[in-house]
């Protein structure tokens, strides 16, 4: 459809950073889009559709209870509200201004304390909570986590996220064992893992995913979990979820993504190599340009391609070369999260071979041109 582009004055956008909120994150199947427009379409109890839909999507990852939300970031601070209000009811009414004297801290590692696009904090305090950190940047284990608990802990939450120290921090299991010993939940911020019943099966109490992402859905998020706990996170729709609604197409479209999610076979990482290996070989023919095959840092099997520039032979920036690839008439999208090092990686997973080949046409147009002014 070039006409919403011109309709609207956008401009088209290779997406070669992976499946990022920026970006509109990604672009369902059929079958999904058919759900969200039935869903769009008719009316229906709107509380039988959250509970029935849950229970379909809870009996698919062999998991007690599930809930559709509307996106992550929504699922931690519900889930948040959740583990504080639990059943008060006078409290789901007035969390707002209630002075808490309830357990309202959240434990989190330290180096899972980070900004994913908004802070977790910011999710943390919506939800009526308050961000405790445990251990250091660079360190997080089981004895750090424990020593960080007080009467005063609602819950542990846990960050499973490539934005995250990956170094010297304990593991969901880990984490989960802290939890039990302490009778406190666990909530495991899951939300671009491919995984949808790893962590629930480690012992996490609530787990959160993104349904744009990893599951290829509308806009939503998924909470899933021990019944007990997706029950606190349901109630907070008369709480603070009211203005976190998921609508009915969101609803439907997340379940039929994750049915088919779970069906359909997976691109493997070196199915991933063999698709950006004539990328790499043509981007080393450069002056300047080195490319080669680098894993996801969180350890998912996917495969992306890193490119490092020597900015003495590119005459660019490498920040500002990123910006030039935005800027262009087509909006060319990397990961930048290492452009300080003059490294960037192309996540190829959205990216056809005819895109790969006009990234690399235009990252040679603007060599070319900084070498020839």
């Amino acid at each position: 459809m070039s006409s919403v582009y011109e309709k609207y004055h956008l401009k088209q956008v290779i997406n070669a950073s992976g499946r990022m909120t920026i970006l509109g994150v990604s672009t369902p199947a059929p079958e999904v889009v058919e759900s969200v427009s039935y869903g769009l379409n008719h009316y229906f109890e709107m509380k039988d559709l959250v509970n029935h839909t849950g229970d379909y999507i809870a009996g698919l990852l062999q998991a007690e209870s599930a809930v559709v939300v509307s996106c992550a970031s929504a699922g931690i601070a519900q889930c948040v509200a959740g583990v504080i209000v639990k059943d008060n009811a006078w409290l789901l009414d007035n969390l707002h201004a209630a002075p808490l004297t309830v357990p309202h801290e959240i434990v989190v590692p330290k180096g899972h304390n980070v900004n994913y696009g908004a802070p977790v904090g910011t999710m943390v305090a919506l939800g009526g909570g308050r961000l405790v950190e445990a251990g250091y940047s660079n360190e997080c284990s089981a004895a750090q986590l424990a020593a960080a608990i007080t009467p005063a802990t609602a819950a542990l939450l846990y960050v499973k996220s490539h934005h995250c120290v990956q170094k010297s921090h304990l593991s969901v299991a880990q984490a989960a064992e802290v939890a039990q010993q302490h009778g406190i939940p666990l909530i495991v911020d899951a939300a671009a893992e491919e995984d949808l019943r790893c962590y629930y099966q480690m012992g996490a109490d609530l787990v959160i995913y993104s349904g744009a992402k990893a599951i290829e859905g509308p806009s939503s998020g998924l909470v899933v979990g021990r019944s007990r706990c997706v029950e606190w996170v349901k109630r907070q729709s008369n709480g603070i979820g009211r203005a976190m609604k998921v609508g009915k197409e969101g609803i439907l479209g997340l379940t039929q993504a994750i049915e088919r999610y779970l069906s359909q076979p997976k691109t493997s990482g070196s199915e991933m190599v063999q698709h950006m290996t004539p990328f790499i070989d043509q981007l080393n023919q450069l002056p300047g340009v080195t490319a080669r095959v680098v894993w996801d840092s969180a350890g998912r099997d996917i495969a992306r391609t890193e490119i490092h520039f020597d900015e003495a032979l590119t005459g660019w920036a490498t920040g500002d070369l990123v910006q030039a690839l935005k800027n262009g008439d087509i909006a060319i999208y990397f990961r930048g999260y290492k452009a300080n090092e003059s490294i960037i990686e192309a996540d190829v997973r959205s990216v056809t071979a005819a895109q790969l080949q006009t990234i690399f046409s235009r990252i040679d147009a603007l060599l070319a041109e900084r070498n020839n002014a």
